[in-house]
């Protein structure tokens, strides 16, 4: 679809006020302060259905139990801001035809499993609605009969169902989160100039439109240079001033004007990108004209958005999937290995300065140049020592390859790029000799890419790999693969 923006269009998003929308990722803590423009999606409806019998008879939940569930269920709505729970119906009495003939209108479903003493009827109807296809959750606590057994069948079938056996509520709350992913996938448009990079799946883009219900928006350089040209040098001037030369902890190679020029890029992508309703932006071109793009991709990130650079597409579809999950920004990396730390070095020029989410506070940062070029600019963020981190990254839109750490080290190697920092992993070694499982070609961007997350998402990854249906691959973890490294070109 070619790219829609007009010049009056670019002058009036650039200019001061325009309509007020939130954010488009999650809410709560993490939520994106207000922004002009920004397209605004509408709530991910969760159709919850509660399977059983309650009332004091054998294997029931007390008859005030739906009540207690409807109420926490409004508490995580609140929290959330962009999840609607919907529904509600009990069976029996209510008929799970019924139930089926309104699943049309949701985007995914929530199973209370109240009493069911082995099959029967209620394992009947939840295995109806299990095979209605949509993203699924069960949870099944302690006391609810001995239905639970021939739930996890489900799973080896391949459907798209998460099993939650548990008397811990707040389980909930996360799922909840994950939930909306897949269906915020599908109202997704990523701007990709001069072409998308990765693998090969990943970068076709009827395969991504198939698979997640991501829409590429093909955009050239001459149109991100036009729209370079109709930002308004003043509206440059006072957003660099803002956000990122009154602010900076240190100043040290770029001019003011270079700074207002990597900040008058950002604003022609900001453009762009809300007026075909995009949520991401990648480049294969963020090195050249009109300007590098590691600036614009921090401030997009910052505010809850995607920028990637070099036309990672992986990390795109990965970047956006934390996002959508767990509001926080990603990290992408060139990581190399420390076998005497037991680590990862992680460093990059485009950095978010809120890694926790849109809503925290900033890190600090120094403005630099960008490293390899000694040219435009670049950010060299301090990351927080003791946080733990999940490195991940997403190939051939089936596989999600992850890892977790602990930042112990903020590096300023002159060999590396401007933001690094070192983290500890389980076994540096066998990361290093089982890096991409064999999974992402030998590309050496596609190869070497990973993104970094602030916090531990392994087992939330996991879930999401059910519902999103890809398959979670612990980096490092599998046996041992042969690596002919002649096949690797330097």
């Amino acid at each position: 679809m070619p790219i829609n923006v007009s010049r009056r269009h670019f002058l009036g998003c650039s200019a001061a006020g325009g309509a007020l929308l939130l954010s488009p990722f999650a809410a709560g803590a993490r939520s994106a302060p207000v922004e002009e423009g920004w397209i605004n999606l509408p709530p991910v409806k969760i159709h919850t259905v509660y399977v059983g019998r309650t009332g004091d008879i054998y294997l029931s939940r007390p008859t005030d139990e739906i009540a207690k569930f409807k109420h926490y269920l409004a508490g995580i709505e609140e929290k959330l801001g962009d999840i609607s729970f919907v529904g509600g119906e009990t069976v029996p009495p209510e008929n799970v035809d019924n139930v089926l003939a309104k699943l049309g209108e949701a985007d995914g479903v929530l199973m209370f499993h109240l009493s069911g003493h082995g099959g029967g009827a209620p394992q009947e109807a939840m295995q109806k609605i299990v095979e209605a296809g949509l993203p699924t959750v069960v949870f099944t606590q302690p006391f609810s009969g001995h239905g639970w057994m021939y739930f996890p069948q489900w799973q080896k079938e391949g459907k798209k169902v998460v099993l939650l056996p548990t008397s811990d509520w707040s389980e909930l709350d996360r799922i909840a989160g994950l939930m909306r992913v897949p269906a915020r996938l599908k109202q997704t448009r990523v701007l990709v100039v001069r072409g998308p990079m990765g693998t090969a799946a990943a970068c076709a883009a009827e395969q991504l439109k198939t698979k997640y219900g991501v829409e590429m928006i093909p955009v050239t350089v001459e149109q991100t240079i036009e729209a370079f040209n109709a930002v308004n040098i003043k509206d440059a001037e006072a957003e660099a001033q803002r956000y990122w030369i009154k602010p900076a902890k240190d100043i040290i190679e770029p001019t003011s004007d270079e700074i207002v020029a990597a900040t008058r890029y950002y604003l022609a992508l900001k453009n762009m990108m809300i007026a075909n309703n995009a949520i991401a932006v990648t480049s294969s071109n963020c090195m050249g004209d009109p300007a590098k793009g590691c600036l614009a991709f921090s401030k997009l990130n910052d505010m809850g958005y995607v920028g990637a650079c070099e036309g990672d597409m992986d990390s795109t579809l990965t970047m956006l999937m934390f996002a959508y999950g767990f509001g926080v920004p990603g990290f992408i990396s060139d990581p190399v290995v420390d076998t005497a730390r037991n680590a990862l070095i992680h460093f990059h020029c485009t950095s978010a300065t809120k890694m926790d989410g849109p809503g925290s506070k900033r890190r600090p940062f120094t403005i630099r140049t960008q490293t390899d070029s000694h040219r435009g600019v670049a950010l060299d963020v301090e990351n927080r020592v003791g946080q733990a981190v999940t490195c991940a990254k997403l190939v051939n839109l089936d596989s999600m390859l992850i890892s977790t750490g602990k930042i112990i080290d903020v590096t300023h190697d002159k060999l590396g790029c401007r933001t690094q920092f070192v983290t500890e992993v389980d076994d540096a070694n066998s990361l290093f000799q089982n890096w991409g499982e064999g999974l992402c070609g030998k590309d050496t961007m596609t190869l070497l890419h990973r993104v970094v997350f602030y916090g531990d998402y392994a087992k939330s990854m996991k879930d999401l790999g059910v519902l999103a249906g890809f398959e979670v691959v612990e980096e490092g973890k599998r046996a041992q693969t042969k690596i002919a490294y002649a096949d690797y070109p330097l």
